[in-house]
């Protein structure tokens, strides 16, 4: 095997098993920076390795071996265990299983370990990330639209929190569930987001692995909090979202947008499920929260036959509501676009300026710019727009819609 062979066999390895691996050594060790560091440095020898070895048969146990090993002699190393009979223990698991609990699944429960509530919500959003859903931390950033720099040192104070604050990694229990489930969530979704629409070059344009791992682990989460309407409403959000994958990435390698799309290709039964969710939601009669907004909006949009047939002003409603719970500028920016689909592209562009201080960094801000800039006539200075933003964009299939729109201006 090649070098590059073996490096796209790592790179898959790392998607499919970092998360499981760090679970692994969290429930053998109880030590979050640990399991990081052997983790890492497993898949460090992987890439060593592979290409003279070969890909081991089973990729993920391989890893997950190598990384026992290494936290084993990390911990021999820094004399952190003293005497044969500890060390016979780290080499030697005789300990019973531990038991399931409220919640039985290995990643779903180091989720709500790193959501402990004595974190900063926001703090163990980017942990969990980290940790449990392999993202690296230039992804996680622009997740956050914050500087590398700034999130790898919110990661790092946050591991130092735990360990010294002795959270432990434990079964939790029913009664710590609703404590923890809104930053829960947010991991979810943001771990559904990166596989949506990937944000770091050299991965695909869609990494089915991520939208597929957060949509099975909000399923899970539904068994275990079937009353929670936030829950609900993340599900049928990531339902119908997901509904689209098959119609979003053209032959040629570009993002088809929503006016675009194929919709026969769309899914009709993950459809079919995510509006039931949704109904459900509104026949209880209670206030629904951003996941159940954002789930009605995109509902609003798998109903509509055509995109011409969209009832934006029902859309435009519903992101009233969200901008009452949740008045963040990305929200405000996706209430400003189908705005421009009701009230025309003028007053939606004027939305879109205010937004400047908050949102120059982010590659939606100057698309969306560029669109509503184009439908005015102003070519030149959408296609400024547009340059900013296929500059800032880390998804070589949305890099590619823009980069043609912007062609189609002309010189």
């Amino acid at each position: 095997m090649n070098g590059t062979d073996a490096g796209v066999a790592v790179a898959h390895a790392y998607r499919e098993n970092w998360a499981r691996v760090v679970a692994a050594l969290t429930r053998r060790f109880g030590d979050l920076d640990l399991a990081e560091e052997a983790a890492a440095e497993a898949f460090a020898t992987a890439v060593e390795r592979w290409p003279s070895d070969g890909v081991p048969p089973n990729p993920g146990a391989w890893l997950t071996t190598t990384a026992k090993r290494k936290a084993i002699d990390r911990l021999r190393r820094e004399n952190k265990r003293d005497g044969k009979h500890q060390e016979a223990q780290l080499v030697f698991d005789d300990d019973p299983p531990e038991p399931p609990g409220a919640v039985d699944d290995d990643r779903l429960r180091l989720i709500f370990t790193c959501c402990h509530p004595a974190l900063a919500l926001q703090t163990r959003v980017a942990l969990t990330l980290r940790m449990v859903g392999g993202l690296t931390v230039p992804e996680i950033a622009r997740a956050f639209l914050v500087q590398e720099s700034t999130m790898g040192q919110r990661i790092t104070r946050a591991k130092a929190k735990i360990k010294a604050a002795r959270i432990p990694y434990r079964v939790p229990s029913a009664e710590d569930l609703p404590g923890r489930v809104a930053g829960v969530l947010a991991v979810l979704y943001l771990v559904f987001n990166e596989g949506y629409l990937a944000t770091v070059p050299g991965f695909d344009p869609v990494r089915s692995d991520l939208t597929a791992e957060a949509i099975r682990l909000t399923r899970l989460l539904r068994t275990l909090m079937p009353d929670d309407g936030e829950v609900a409403g993340l599900l049928a959000l990531t339902l119908l979202t997901e509904a689209r994958s098959g119609a979003r990435i053209s032959a040629g390698g570009e993002l088809v947008t929503l006016d675009e799309q194929d919709r026969d290709a769309w899914d009709a039964s993950l459809i079919a499920e995510g509006h039931r969710l949704v109904r459900e939601r509104l026949a209880s009669g209670l206030a629904p929260g951003p996941y159940q907004l954002l789930a009605a909006i995109n509902a609003v949009h798998t109903s509509a036959r055509d995109f011409r047939d969209t009832d934006w002003s029902q859309i435009v409603a519903l992101y009233d509501q969200l901008v009452a719970l949740d008045p963040s500028p990305v929200v405000e920016l996706n209430r400003a676009v189908a705005v421009g689909e009701l009230d025309g592209p003028q007053v939606a562009l004027a939305a879109v300026d205010r937004l400047e201080a908050d949102l120059a960094g982010y590659h939606a801000y100057h698309a969306t710019r560029a669109e509503l800039l184009r439908r005015l006539g102003r070519a030149t200075e959408a296609r400024a727009a547009y340059g900013k933003a296929i500059e800032l964009a880390g998804n070589s299939a949305e890099a590619a819609t823009l980069q043609r729109r912007r062609d189609g201006l002309g010189s």
